[in-house]
């Protein structure tokens, strides 16, 4: 019997896999397991312990957490009693949690460690719906997260008899997690997700990636993220063992220790250990770098199933054996599955992966739809490399006049928490979510990204940055008129600034720095290129780590609406910014291969 409700994984697991390890994660230097009973008592005794502390139905309780198996414990003891979870990023700013803390109506937080409590507790203070404050490790001052689980296994009959009473209520179209997200404005959005959105998007993934239970999966995205969270899921009905990476410092560390047969990731994270292996291609000398760099030509001109004929094919037996092969041990040995999403995968990357034998499996979605609409399968004819795949069963495209896409079907969101209005702006009447993201049909099945029809960009780890509120923090600056923030699928952000020259000039005056120059000469002055670092870097002490401007460049023209830049409102044009100064944008984030 397929699962129809998150905590149905659990019964599967005992079914089928009842003394298989299924979570694991280094403490003090030691993998540490968790077989699949200890999975069901955990989750079972943090349920118990909610209803003995008065939670019922429809309450939610937000997790600030690196990725661990606690948080799957707490995850399927919620969703058992029909309490909402809400994951959080550990990476945000204290605006940024309240806002979200406030507005999703947490009654319960658990955070991971005591740097994360000592932040979030005087929050919390000041938030009268939350009503317990937990850990995860032993912090100062601070309740852990133990003492629900206590209470649940001291629990009364009757939590017995409720936990039971519930979870046969619970239906797939009830509300499994509010995920929060950013807005046009910059303002987080609670996407509300059901049963079903995601557990019918983790079918569809496991039905694709085909993992069984001697497969060992590093788990690299947040569980905050909503792709992280379906490849944890689809892992967990595959029966496949998950470890937990311990932070990104660690992937190639942690991929050869457990020797994974495959990982989740973005394209940031393929694009650095791409970068890495170019690096020491670069270092080797004489006939290994000639050889090196023939392979990786070779690997460029990669067509799955033989598309480029048996010479090409035996050529890249030649290079695997003396290239790729040493690739893949530089990632444990064993690993041939990728997921990839969130961003857009540059086609290289994804030739040159599957050429060394690393099936990347691009995929495309968003957060409203749980997340997955499209993905490319690992064989024919479902796979087109260059596009992200075709859709999943249950679930429709089309491409609008304008060019966005929409889409339809049991992936679709609740809503919008306690935003009726937005919803209707993004679900028509006939149940359509408009995406925002503009593309076109490859062979009339495979989807292909062509452009963002948003301001809101997507670095290439997956986090989205919303520009204009910070090009308006940077106007708050008395050197800068104008900036345009920028970094859609790139490592970070960065921004184009436009001093505001009559008071550069004046300033440049009282520093008694001659300011006789034309605007070109003035903004290539040392001093005032230290006065625009020490600006930027004091903003970027106020944002959160996806939103901080490394590196921008400073600009001589002046924009307004006759020159182009500005409309006549004096709104910023993008396109035209971002043509007029091609090379420059393109110099910030040039890479050397």
């Amino acid at each position: 019997m397929e699962p129809t409700r998150i905590f149905d994984l659990l019964d599967r697991y005992l079914r089928l896999f009842p003394n298989s390890d299924v979570l694991a994660s280094k403490t003090e230097g030691k993998w540490i397991k968790h077989n699949a009973q200890d999975y069901n008592n955990y989750s079972r005794w943090f349920a118990l312990g909610l209803l003995e502390l008065g939670f019922k139905k429809g309450d939610k309780i937000a997790s600030i957490s690196n990725n661990r198996p606690e948080w799957n414990f707490i995850d399927m003891g919620m969703t058992m009693v029909g309490v909402i979870h809400v994951p959080v990023y550990t990476s945000l700013s204290s605006p940024e949690y309240k806002y979200i803390l406030e507005h999703c109506d947490a009654r319960m937080v658990i955070v991971s460690d005591n740097k994360l409590h000592e932040s979030i507790q005087p929050l919390c203070d000041q938030i009268e719906n939350v009503k317990f404050v937990y850990t995860f490790n032993k912090a100062d001052n601070a309740r852990s997260w133990i003492e629900v689980i206590e209470a649940g296994k001291s629990c009364t009959a009757q939590s017995l008899i409720k936990l039971e009473e519930i979870k046969n209520e619970i239906r797939p179209s009830d509300p499994a997690s509010l995920i929060y997200t950013s807005g046009t404005t910059g303002t987080s959005k609670g996407v509300l997700l059901s049963h079903q959105n995601l557990v019918r998007n983790f079918l569809a993934a496991a039905e694709v990636f085909n993992l069984g239970p001697d497969d060992r999966y590093l788990s690299i995205l947040p569980l905050c993220h909503v792709g992280g969270r379906m490849g944890n899921y689809q892992t967990q009905y595959a029966g496949a063992c998950i470890y937990y990476a311990e932070n990104m410092g660690t992937i190639a560390a942690n991929l050869k220790e457990i020797r994974a047969t495959g990982f989740d990731a973005v394209p940031r994270i393929l694009e650095k250990v791409f970068d890495n292996v170019m690096a020491k291609g670069r270092s080797l000398k004489g006939m290994k770098k000639v050889i090196f760099f023939w392979a990786v030509r070779l690997g460029l001109r990669y067509k799955p199933f033989g598309e480029n004929g048996w010479f090409y094919e035996r050529k890249l037996k030649i290079a695997d054996k003396l290239i790729f092969s040493k690739w893949r041990e530089a990632l444990g040995g064993c690993p041939r599955l990728v997921g990839c999403g969130g961003a857009s995968l540059q086609p290289r990357l994804e030739r040159i992966f599957w050429a060394a034998g690393i099936k990347i499996l691009n995929m495309y979605g968003l957060t409203e739809t749980s997340p997955i609409i499209t993905i490319n399968r690992q064989e024919k004819p479902l796979c087109k490399l260059g596009t992200v795949g075709a859709l999943i069963d249950g679930v429709e495209a089309k491409i609008n006049d304008d060019g966005e896409i929409l889409t339809r079907g049991h992936n679709v969101m609740i809503g919008y928490y306690k935003d009726e209005e937005l919803t209707r702006t993004v679900i028509d009447e006939e149940g359509w979510f408009h995406t925002g993201d503009v593309g076109n049909w490859v062979e009339g099945k495979f989807l292909n990204i062509t452009d963002r029809s948003k301001e809101i960009f997507k670095l290439s780890n997956g986090l989205f940055v919303a520009p204009q509120p910070i090009e308006n923090r940077l106007k708050e600056s008395v050197f800068i008129d104008q900036a345009m923030v920028v970094g859609e699928h790139q490592k970070f952000a960065s921004a184009l600034v436009l001093p505001d020259f009559k008071y550069l000039k004046e300033w440049c005056q009282s520093q008694q720095i001659f300011s006789g120059q034309g605007n070109f000469e003035l903004i290539c002055l040392q001093e005032v290129r230290d006065i625009f670092n020490k600006e930027i870097a004091q903003l970027n002490k106020t944002l959160s780590e996806p939103e901080r401007i490394m590196r921008f460049r400073i600009v001589a023209d002046e924009w307004s609406p006759h020159t182009g830049e500005l409309s006549a409102s004096l709104k910023l044009k993008r396109k035209v910014v971002e043509s007029k100064y091609k090379d420059m944008l393109d110099g910030i984030y040039k890479r050397q291969f």
